[in-house]
């Protein structure tokens, strides 16, 4: 898997681009592809914003998250991606049954 992380307004050192790389390694657990995954980070007036963009299979990932802490804009970030990962993953279940519950309660 290759990975883009780039920055607006500030350097992407080591430590920032490893936690990137750990966080993101998290995501592996859904047992989906991550095509192309594009982190954006970024420095306003007094936060930092995370920003990411990845295809999977089942369509794209978006997402976006601000911060005081860059650390913890990036872990908010990868909590939304998980979140949408498991919408995504369990949205078969989710849906109605063919038969009607009326139906169910009086067969018995």
């Amino acid at each position: 898997m290759i990975l883009n992380i780039t920055s607006k307004q500030m350097e992407i050192t080591e430590a920032i681009r490893n936690h990137v790389e750990e966080r993101l390694a998290k995501l592996e657990k859904w047992q989906t592809q991550l095509i192309n995954p594009h982190i954006v980070l970024s420095k306003e007036s007094n936060e930092f914003v995370a920003d990411a963009n990845i295809n999977t299979p089942n369509g794209p990932l978006v997402a976006s998250a601000k911060h005081i802490d860059m650390y913890s804009a990036i872990n908010d970030l990868i909590g939304k991606l998980e979140k949408q990962l498991n919408k995504a993953q369990h949205k078969g279940e989710a849906r109605r049954a063919y038969s009607s519950v009326k139906d169910l309660s009086l067969s018995e």
